[in-house]
């Protein structure tokens, strides 16, 4: 998806946001734009996930992988720099997450499955969010 792509998305979602905060829509057309502002959420968050999301969790699971990028993009991950993270990006494959475009670039982390994977995924978000939701005091 190019960039225009994503755009022209963004823009459509703040429409559907401004649309829905009127207050001025039946209770049928509320439901039709609470679920295209979530396909066009999923699809924005899926951007560089390369293995395909089925099922009534895909929404979460391409959600977290947002986080999950966002996270890195933030903070880094291992001896990578978060500007070296933005430079290659980072993509999702079957078993497998890779710094670069594609399913041979280096590996951030090798998995079985695509369940370890997503999971992994979640429990590192968690963790992130868990650091920064911590105050310690002595």
């Amino acid at each position: 998806m190019t960039t225009i792509q994503q755009e022209k998305i963004k823009n459509r979602i703040n429409t559907i946001e401004s649309i829905l905060n009127t207050n001025k829509v039946d209770l049928r057309q509320m439901s039709a734009l609470f679920g295209e502002r979530n396909e066009l959420e999923f699809k924005l968050n899926k951007v560089n996930i390369l293995f395909t999301l089925k099922g009534k969790n895909k929404y979460y699971y391409a959600t977290h992988c947002k986080k999950f990028t966002d996270n890195l993009l933030k903070y880094g991950y291992g001896r990578k720099t978060p500007e070296q993270i933005k430079e290659t990006g980072i993509t999702f494959n079957d078993h497998s997450i890779n710094f670069g475009y594609g399913s041979y670039t280096e590996d951030l982390k090798r998995f079985e499955s695509k369940s370890d994977l997503l999971h992994f995924v979640i429990g590192y978000n968690a963790a992130v969010s868990n650091l920064k939701d911590k105050t310690y005091s002595m």
